[in-house]
C-alpha cells in the first residue's frame, strides 16, 4: 500500500485533518480499528458543543482545595481510581501546577482563542462542502446557567479573562431567564449567553459523513491499529499497521487517547491521559422538554444538550485508564443531574454512554510537526476536541504541503514537555 499521506485515527480530528488534505488533492489512507463516527470513538458521545469559548484549561488557581471534597462527593464531578493513583499522580499534579497561577492561565487561553476563534463558521463552512450542513448551528450560541450571580462570580476570573480576549456574553436573570429556558428547574435564575458559539446536532454523524466524503474523494480507509513507522536517515518512509505497511510521504498522529505511544515512536514523549466521560441520552423529538439553547450548569459541572436526536446530559472526569472497565454509576450520577436541572423531563429510558478524551496536563493539544520528520501531530484536545477540530485540520494540511501557517503552533508544540 502506499499513499501521500497516513492519517492514523478517523475521530472528528482526524477526519477533518483528511477533509483539509483530500481538498489539497493527495491522496491518503485513514487507519483506524473502529467504524468512523461509532460509539466506541471519543467524537460520537461529546457535549456537542462549538464554544468557542471554551478557552480556560479545566484547573484554575486554587482548584487545589477542591479535590479533595470532589473525590470524597460520589456526586461529584472528578473521580480517580485508587488502583489507577500511582500511575496517574504525576499527570494530576502537573494538571494542577499548568494552571496555578493567572498568568498560565491567561497564557492558555491566548493559546486556545487563537485555536477555537470562529470556529463555528469553521464547521458550518466544511460542513456545507461535505454536503453535512443540517448537521452545524453556528448561529444557535451557548449558555450556562447558575443558582444564582454568586455562582456566576465565584468564575469571575475566567469570564474576564473571555472577555479580555474578545469573547462578548449577556448576562441573564431572573423572570428573563425563564423565559428563554421555560423548562429549567426554577432554583436556577442566573445566566450568560455566548452568542458567538454554536453546536454540532449529531457528533457521530458529523463525524462518518466527513470519513464518507473524504472517501468519496479517493481516499481509503484500512480497519487496523498503526503500531508505529519505519524510517531512512531520520524521515518517516512508512507506517506500520496489523495489517502490513504503509508507504507515505507524511502520517498524522490522531489516534485520540492512544496518541502517546505512536508519538514516542516519533520522537517524542507526551503525558497524556485518558480523561474518560460519560453521558446519558434521551431520544426523541424536538418537543421534548430541556434547553432551548443548550446549557452548561455551573454548580453541577454538566452540559445539557438539545441534539437532532434527543437531550444528551455530558460530563464526570474518571482517571482510571483507557481501557478500564465502566462505572455506570458515573452515568446514573448524569442521569440525576438531569432531571434535577429539567425536571419534567421523563430520563428513565435514557441510554448511557463511556468515552475518552485525550487530555494533557496543561489543557493544551499537540499539534506540529514531531521530531521524525514527516509525522504531524494532532491530538490531546481533551474538552474541545469537536470545537477545534476544523481549526487543526487546517493547521495539518498547512504543516503537511508547507504553506503559511494561520496561528502560532509554538504553545502546542509536544517539545513543550521536555
Amino acid at each position: 500500500m502506499k499513499a501521500d499521506v497516513v492519517v492514523i485515527g478517523a475521530g472528528v480530528v482526524g477526519a477533518h485533518a483528511a477533509f483539509q488534505l483530500a481538498e489539497r488533492g493527495l491522496t491518503g489512507i485513514l487507519v483506524d480499528p473502529g467504524p468512523p463516527g461509532g460509539e466506541q470513538a471519543a467524537s460520537y458521545g461529546n457535549a456537542a458543543w462549538l464554544s468557542s469559548h471554551s478557552i480556560l484549561p479545566p484547573a484554575s488557581p486554587g482548584v487545589w482545595r477542591q479535590v479533595p471534597g470532589w473525590l470524597a462527593d460520589p456526586m461529584g464531578p472528578l473521580r480517580v481510581r485508587p488502583s489507577y493513583l500511582p500511575r496517574a499522580a504525576g499527570w494530576l499534579w502537573r494538571y494542577l501546577a499548568s494552571a496555578s497561577t493567572e498568568e498560565k492561565l491567561r497564557r492558555t487561553a491566548t493559546a486556545l482563542r487563537a485555536l477555537l476563534k470562529e470556529a463555528p463558521q469553521r464547521h458550518a463552512e466544511v460542513a456545507g462542502r461535505a454536503g453535512l450542513a443540517e448537521l452545524i448551528d453556528a448561529e444557535s450560541g451557548l449558555m450556562h446557567v447558575y443558582p444564582d450571580r454568586a455562582g456566576f462570580e465565584a468564575e469571575a476570573l475566567a469570564w474576564r479573562i473571555r472577555s479580555e480576549l474578545g469573547i462578548a456574553f449577556e448576562e441573564i436573570e431572573g423572570q428573563d431567564l425563564a423565559q428563554r429556558q421555560p423548562d429549567l428547574a426554577p432554583g436556577y435564575r442566573f445566566g450568560v449567553f455566548v452568542p458567538e458559539a454554536g453546536q454540532c446536532l449529531n457528533p457521530g454523524a458529523y463525524c462518518a459523513g466527513l470519513i464518507d466524503h473524504v472517501e468519496a474523494r479517493g481516499w481509503r480507509r484500512l480497519a487496523a491499529r498503526a503500531t508505529g513507522f519505519s524510517e531512512r536517515a531520520g524521515r518517516l518512509v512508512a507506517v506500520k499497521t496489523g495489517q502490513g505497511d504503509i508507504a507515505c510521504d507524511a502520517a498524522v498522529i490522531a489516534s485520540g487517547a492512544r496518541s502517546a505511544v505512536l508519538a514516542r515512536g516519533a520522537g517524542d514523549r507526551v503525558p497524556l491521559e485518558a480523561e474518560r466521560g460519560y453521558h446519558v441520552m434521551v431520544e426523541g423529538g424536538g418537543n421534548l422538554p430541556g434547553p432551548r439553547t443548550s446549557v452548561m450548569v455551573g454548580d453541577r459541572k454538566v452540559v445539557i444538550s438539545r441534539l437532532a436526536n434527543g437531550i444528551r446530559c455530558a460530563g464526570q472526569v474518571e482517571i482510571s485508564g483507557v481501557d478500564a472497565a465502566p462505572d455506570w454509576r458515573r452515568a446514573e450520577i448524569l442521569r440525576k443531574h438531569l432531571a434535577a436541572v429539567f425536571p419534567d423531563l421523563d430520563v428513565g429510558e435514557a441510554r448511557v454512554w463511556l468515552g475518552s478524551r485525550p487530555s494533557t496536563p496543561d489543557g493544551l493539544p499537540v499539534i506540529g510537526q514531531a521530531r521524525l520528520e514527516g509525522v504531524i501531530h494532532a491530538f490531546g484536545h481533551g474538552h474541545v476536541g469537536l470545537v477545534g477540530s476544523a481549526r487543526t485540520g487546517e493547521l495539518v494540511a498547512q504543516l503537511v504541503t508547507g504553506e503559511m501557517l494561520g496561528i502560532d503552533l509554538a504553545p502546542f508544540a509536544a517539545a513543550r514537555f521536555g
